[in-house]
Order: structure tokens, then C-alpha cells, then sequence
């Protein structure tokens, strides 16, 4: 189902769009992974990144995968991006308005359950086909024992080393996993309300990339409700 916009700003189930960030710092979709919406409401938009979804990332300009040069280099040396596609199992991704993040759900083969990622974030915007955000390197594991784990918080010192995030902000960042933090300790939504037992509709394609996939303005439209 193309992408657009419902009564509402809500998009119907099944409705595929782009869940997209820019580059730090910067204004270009450096990441675009089409998705096909699970649920868009008020309260929570829920999107289903299906294996083997062609998507765009970011890679050096030589194509040296990012995660493969070293962190002291990492975020200084040219980029471009490159098409690729969504590896290994699906991802369903979880946003509720106004939070600077988003959860991610991992499985591992056979719908074995394997953890909740917090994806600390820009707060979501809306365009009319799809929604966008700018990450902020620190992220959270969550397991389902309910213990968790700081992750990638080099890369979050290195972005600050680097220009990419300013004093305020990264504070800013750090209060956004604080208050993370105090929602897994509480298990709060959306960890207490059965995600990981959610299966995609098996009557879904996988989405395409469409053409201009990204077309400006990122920051343009309403904050993602």
C-alpha cells in the first residue's frame, strides 16, 4: 500500500512508509528503512522493519562499512551511502509521542525473543510518507529479566570529541536515557505490554525503496504523534 496520510495524520495497518534519520550535524537523510505500520495511534506508532527490506545506510566515502574504521576517525573522514538490505531477522520498532527515543525489538531465528533496544533519538517528526529523527549514539539493551545496559557510550563521547553534538544537547541526551532508565525500572510501556509476543500479518510484502526516498525537507511537519 503506498504511503499516506489518514484522517486523522494516522496511518491505516499495513500502510507502508519510511522511518528515515539525517546525518549529524546535518540536514541529509543519511538512513532511510522502509517499514510497514503495525498500529498508529495517539499513543504509539509500532512499525515492522521486515528481513531483507532494501534500505539505505551510511558507509565511508571509499565504502568502508562505518563500524569497521576506528572510532578515533569514525565520524570525521567523508561519508556517503549506500543501498543495502535489512539483515537477519525483522526489527519492530516502537515510538510513543514527544520521547526522545524509540524501542526496537530483536528476535533471533524461530521467533526466539532476544531483547528491547532503546534508540536514544530526536524526537519524531511526520511528512506524508513517512517520519524522521536524528540519532543520538547512546543507547540502552534491555533484556527480559529486566536488567539493562549502557551501549555505544564511546561513540556518544567520541560524537561530542567530534563536533557532532554541542554541550547542551548532549545533556540533554543524557537526561532523555536517565528518564529511559526510570521508565525500565518501572517497567513502564511499552516493556509490560506483550510486544514480544507480536507476529507480523504474513499477508504483507516486503516494502520497496521508492524513488526519492530522500527528498527534503527532513525537519519539515508535525512532531510524530
Amino acid at each position: 500500500m503506498a504511503a499516506t496520510e489518514t484522517a486523522g495524520r494516522r496511518w491505516a495497518p499495513g500502510t507502508q512508509i519510511l522511518w528515515r534519520y539525517r546525518e549529524n550535524a546535518g540536514d541529509r537523510v543519511h538512513i532511510c528503512r522502509p517499514v510497514t505500520v503495525v498500529q498508529d495511534t495517539d499513543e504509539l506508532l509500532a512499525a515492522w522493519l521486515a528481513p531483507d527490506t532494501p534500505c539505505v545506510r551510511p558507509v565511508l566515502a571509499d565504502g568502508t562499512p562505518v563500524h569497521h574504521e576506528p572510532l578515533t576517525s569514525r565520524y570525521t573522514k567523508p561519508r556517503t551511502v549506500t543501498h543495502d538490505r535489512w539483515y537477519g531477522m525483522g526489527v519492530l520498532k516502537l515510538a510513543r509521542p514527544g520521547e526522545p527515543w524509540s524501542v526496537w525489538l530483536w528476535w533471533e531465528r524461530g521467533w526466539r525473543f532476544q531483547n528491547w533496544y532503546v534508540n536514544l533519538e530526536e524526537p519524531r517528526t511526520r511528512w506524508a510518507g513517512g517520519i524522521d529523527s536524528e540519532d543520538h549514539f547512546l543507547d540502552i539493551d534491555v533484556y527480559p529479566d529486566r536488567s539493562w545496559r549502557w551501549r555505544d557510550e564511546d561513540e556518544f563521547a567520541q560524537a561530542q570529541q567530534d563536533g557532532l553534538m554541542e554541550r547542551d544537547q548532549a545533556r540533554r541526551v543524557r537526561e532523555a536515557g536517565r528518564a529511559a532508565v526510570d521508565l525500565i525500572d518501572a517497567w513502564g510501556a511499552p516493556f509490560r505490554d506483550g510486544w514480544e509476543h507480536w507476529r507480523p500479518d504474513p499477508r504483507w510484502a516486503v516494502p520497496r525503496l521508492p524513488d526519492g526516498w530522500d527528498r527534503a525537507p527532513a525537519r519539515a511537519g508535525a512532531r510524530a504523534r
